[in-house]
C-alpha cells in the first residue's frame, strides 16, 4: 500500500481560485445587520489619519506562544497610535465555544490597550454537531454583539479587564470620518458562503457608502489565494463582484484571512486595480506554506498578481488612512522561548505599499 506524507503538490495558479462544493452551512444568527460610528464601539475616532491594526486567524487553543508574541508586537507597534483592532475571524477554535473565550481571547490580549472589533471565522460558527442546542454564532454574538458593555458572561470575575463589544450584529458596518468598513460573515464551509440577504445587503452598503473615502471590505474566506491549503474561494469572489456590479461601487481593499499566512494582490478589473489582503497569520500556530510558482510580483492569472507574501512568520497589518488614501505596512513575527511570549522579535515593515 502506497503511504500518504502530506499535501499532493499544487501551483499557485491552480490554488488561486478554487471552485469547491458548497458544503453544510450554518444559519445566520437572530437579528439584522447595522451601522455603527467610533463611538457605538468605544474608539477614540482621530479622523484623518486613522491608524488600525488588522489580524486573523489568532486562536491560540493548541499552542499559546504565537498569539502571545503577536499581541506584544501589536502592543508597540511602530507609527501611528492606532485606534482600534480588526480581526477577520477565527478568534476562537475550534467550535466558538463561549468557555473559550476567557484564554484564546481575553487573556491574550488583556495588555493590549485597544478596542478590538471584526467579524467572526469559520471556526467561531462551526458547532461540528458537538451539542445542537447551540445557537448560530452564540460565543461570537455574545461577546462581540451584546446591547451594552459588560462583563464578558464567561469572566464573572473581570480577571482580563475587557468588556463585551457592542457591534450590532456579525454583518455590520463601521463608520469612520476618514474610511467606511463593511464586514461580513462567510459561514462555516471551507470556501465560504453568503445567504442572497447579505450580497443584498452589502450591494445596499456600497451604495450608501459616502464619497470621496475609501471603503474597506472585510470577510473571512479570501476571494484569492495561492497557499497549498485552502486556495481563494471562486465564489466568494464571484460574489464580491456581483455586489460591486450592482452597486456601481467597488471595494477599494478586499481583507480576509481563513488561509494561515500573510498575502497581497492587486487584481486589474477592468479599468480599476483591486487590492486583496490576507491576514491569517496572527496567532494559530499552524502556519500554510504557499504553493508551487507563488512568486512575488509576478501575475498569477486572471489579472491577478501576487504583490507579497509571508507563509513562513506571524504577524498583522497596520492601515492607516488619510485623504481619500489607504497605507499599509506588515509585521513578522518570531516567537521567543516565553510562553507569554515576551521575548518575541518583531520585523516591522516587511510589505509596505500605498493605494
Amino acid at each position: 500500500m502506497e503511504r500518504a506524507a502530506g499535501l499532493a503538490p499544487v501551483t499557485a495558479a491552480e490554488q488561486l481560485q478554487v471552485d469547491a462544493p458548497q458544503g453544510d452551512t450554518q444559519p445566520l444568527p437572530e437579528g439584522n445587520p447595522g451601522r455603527a460610528k467610533a463611538a457605538d464601539v468605544g474608539i477614540e475616532d482621530p479622523g484623518e489619519g486613522v491608524s488600525f491594526l488588522v489580524i486573523g486567524d489568532h486562536g491560540g487553543v493548541k499552542a499559546p506562544g504565537p498569539q502571545n508574541a503577536v499581541s506584544y508586537a501589536m502592543q508597540s507597534a511602530a507609527g501611528p497610535a492606532p485606534a482600534f483592532v480588526y480581526t477577520v475571524g477565527d478568534i476562537v477554535y475550534f467550535y466558538g465555544e463561549e468557555w473559550e473565550y476567557p484564554h484564546q481571547f481575553y487573556e491574550p490580549y488583556a495588555h493590549l490597550l485597544h478596542p478590538i472589533v471584526g467579524i467572526p471565522g469559520n471556526h467561531d460558527g462551526d458547532h461540528k454537531g458537538k451539542t445542537t442546542e447551540r445557537k448560530p454564532l452564540d460565543g461570537f454574538m455574545a461577546n462581540f454583539c451584546d446591547k451594552t458593555p459588560s462583563i464578558p458572561p464567561s469572566d464573572p470575575h473581570f480577571e482580563f479587564g475587557r468588556h463585551t463589544q457592542t457591534q450590532p450584529y456579525c454583518d455590520w458596518t463601521l463608520e469612520l470620518d476618514a474610511v467606511t468598513m463593511i464586514g461580513l460573515y462567510s459561514n462555516v464551509t471551507s470556501h465560504g458562503h453568503f445567504e442572497p440577504s447579505q450580497t443584498e445587503w452589502l450591494t445596499g452598503e456600497l451604495k450608501d457608502a459616502a464619497a470621496g473615502k475609501p471603503v474597506i471590505v472585510s470577510l473571512h474566506h479570501p476571494p484569492y489565494s495561492v497557499d497549498s491549503m485552502h486556495g481563494g474561494s471562486e465564489r466568494m469572489g464571484a460574489a464580491l463582484d456581483k455586489a460591486f456590479d450592482e452597486s456601481g461601487r467597488t471595494a477599494s481593499l478586499v481583507l480576509s484571512g481563513h488561509v494561515h499566512d500573510y498575502q497581497r494582490f492587486t487584481r486589474k478589473r477592468g479599468d480599476e486595480e483591486i487590492p486583496y489582503i490576507v491576514v491569517g497569520n496572527s496567532g494559530y500556530h499552524n502556519l500554510h506554506r504557499f504553493a508551487k510558482g507563488s512568486t512575488p510580483g509576478e501575475e498569477i492569472g486572471g489579472g491577478v498578481t501576487f504583490e507579497y507574501g509571508d507563509d513562513g512568520e506571524y504577524g498583522f497589518l497596520e492601515l492607516t488612512v488619510s485623504d481619500g488614501r489607504i497605507s499599509g505596512s506588515y509585521t513578522g513575527v518570531k516567537p521567543g522561548t516565553m510562553p507569554d511570549g515576551s521575548d518575541m522579535t518583531a520585523t516591522p515593515g516587511k510589505d509596505t505599499f500605498t493605494l
